[in-house]
């Protein structure tokens, strides 16, 4: 058990002001100068015998009296300083004993101080009792306690149905898609629960002991928003689709569409389209018409030289023949049975059997696989893998294939590898000039005046040249997380690749100048590898 902390009190004799000191008990802490010092200044007490209270606290066993000052002193009553801690969480009281003629301390006394220091909430009466009884000195009492904030929580929105659209399709054994196992789209029935609220909890504000308010941490509110055909429970915590149809999660609103279905062409007959929610085309979109969707695009039949805009991804079951006119844009993945002469981007991955004379680029993979799964002519990029069976032709139609990262964050980092090695090397010519100087005064060599200032010089630059390196291998590894990060990527090659195919990764060019089959190309430093399959 804690024994009680060293204390004194000071006593008025007819020959001066004394001071007794009480040694403190196992376990307690003992009394330390500053806190007699800061006493006596409390009271007024300024010319006194620092060395006579200083020798006392040293030789102190059980107590010790020592006198510290001729002048005689005035009844001093039981005192507590109080304390308010930075947060004002607590209020601590700390007591020193009444001289020999003073008055004791009651609990009026004690409210008094906590309200004279600015204490209004949180008064703890059982510790004020028990100081009453236990008359503990030099000792902290938590005498004033806040009631702090309970913190609330952000209302949370759990989704029943799938957000993730960056699932790639089922393929047959052939390594052509099955459309008809996709999994793409998020189906939804009548009466489904489409998703979940949990309400925004705001906490509880609390109090603390200067009767300011502290208001809990703020906390993010949501509500269920939602398009047409949707409606929610009464308590608003519950979202519950009113048709079957496709449901999609856009700028955190969930739409169900029953998707609008064009069961022909789309040619002069209907019309460009534009549509809210995902679109199903039965037949062909014929050229020079458009379809534009927020959700998903679906086509039967093969599209022409059209322009198709897509918020989520493209279908197509018989592929483009786009006659350098057709051009597709999804922010999703496109699938298309063939890609020809026409313009396509991803922001996703592109699945496809062929490609012929156009300009494909996905921000990730680009497969192009099935029975055919070739590429001739055009430019085909991909931000993270190229997979093809063959690539260019027999006659050497001149074909790209590049995959790689930010070409300026490549050639920042080569610039930056050669500059750390030239200032690597500049530094070691520096340490060799400081190593000769350091030999020549060891052998007693007297340096004159000049020399003296260009060894100043050569330290000054060593030091800073130091730092240039430091601040350049911070940025040169920045620069190799980031590189990492983005992935060099990889072509393959499953069948041929023909002499007239350009191949790209981070920058770094190889043309193909003889056929080459079941291959991989690689980034390999500087260079591109090619490992076989």
């Amino acid at each position: 058990m804690k024994g009680r902390n060293g204390y004194f009190q000071l006593l008025s004799k007819e020959d001066g002001t004394y001071i007794k000191i009480y040694e403190a008990e196992a376990g307690g802490e003992a009394l330390l100068y500053d806190e007699i010092s800061n006493y006596l200044a409390d009271k007024k007490i300024y010319d006194y015998d620092k060395i006579a209270i200083g020798r006392a606290l040293t030789l102190v066993k059980d107590s010790v009296e020592v006198k510290i000052t001729q002048a005689k002193t005035s009844p001093i009553d039981e005192y507590v300083k109080i304390k308010v801690d930075e947060e004002r969480m607590y209020a601590t009281g700390r007591f020193y004993p009444p001289t020999n003629r003073g008055r004791n301390i009651v609990r009026d006394d004690i409210v008094n101080a906590l309200i004279m220091a600015g204490v209004k909430y949180g008064l703890d009466e059982q510790a004020i009792s028990m100081f009453l009884l236990e008359k503990q000195y030099c000792t902290d009492y938590i005498l004033a306690k806040a009631t702090p904030a309970v913190q609330g929580h952000d209302a949370i929105i759990t989704y029943h149905f799938n957000t993730d659209l960056t699932l790639k399709p089922k393929r047959n054994e052939d390594g052509s898609v099955d459309f008809h196992k996709l999994d793409m789209i998020s189906h939804c029935n009548k009466d489904d629960l489409l998703a979940t609220l949990t309400p925004v909890d705001l906490g509880k504000p609390g109090i603390d002991v200067c009767g300011t308010i502290i208001r809990p941490l703020k906390v993010n509110n949501r509500i269920l928003r939602h398009g047409n055909k949707i409606h929610l429970s009464e308590d608003g915590l519950k979202m519950y689709s009113d048709v079957d149809g496709h449901v999609s999660l856009t700028d955190q609103r969930v739409f169900v569409s029953d998707t609008y279905e064009v069961p022909a062409d789309v040619d002069a007959s209907t019309g460009d389209i534009v549509y809210e929610g995902n679109v199903v085309i039965k037949g062909n979109v014929i050229t020079g018409f458009s379809v534009r969707a927020k959700g998903d695009i679906e086509v039967d039949g093969v599209v022409e030289g059209s322009y198709i805009e897509a918020g989520g991804q493209i279908v197509l079951k018989r592929g483009m023949q786009g006659m350098n006119k057709g051009i597709l844009k999804a922010n999703g993945n496109i699938i298309s049975k063939f890609i020809e002469n026409s313009e396509v981007f991803a922001g996703g991955y592109i699945s496809t059997e062929s490609i012929l004379h156009s300009k494909v680029s996905a921000k990730g993979d680009i497969i192009v696989g099935g029975k055919r799964g070739f590429v001739t002519g055009g430019e085909i990029r991909s931000g993270t893998m190229i997979s093809v069976k063959t690539a260019g032709s027999q006659m050497g139609t001149l074909t790209l294939l590049e995959v790689g990262i930010d070409p300026c964050i490549l050639e920042e980092f080569r610039t930056l590898e050669k500059k750390l090695a030239s200032m690597h090397a500049d530094k070691e010519k520096l340490a060799q000039a400081l190593l000769l100087f350091r030999k020549k005064l060891s052998m007693g060599t007297q340096i004159t005046d000049e020399k003296k200032e260009f060894l100043k010089q050569i330290t000054q630059s060593n030091i800073l040249l130091e730092a240039q390196i430091k601040e350049g291998r911070k940025r040169y590894e920045n620069l190799k997380i980031e590189m990492e990060n983005h992935s060099s990527g990889v072509i393959k090659v499953s069948d041929v690749v023909f002499p007239g195919t350009k191949i790209v990764i981070s920058n770094v060019i190889c043309f193909v100048r003889e056929q080459t089959q079941h291959s991989k190309f690689i980034r390999d430093r500087a260079d591109i590898k090619i490992l076989p399959l």
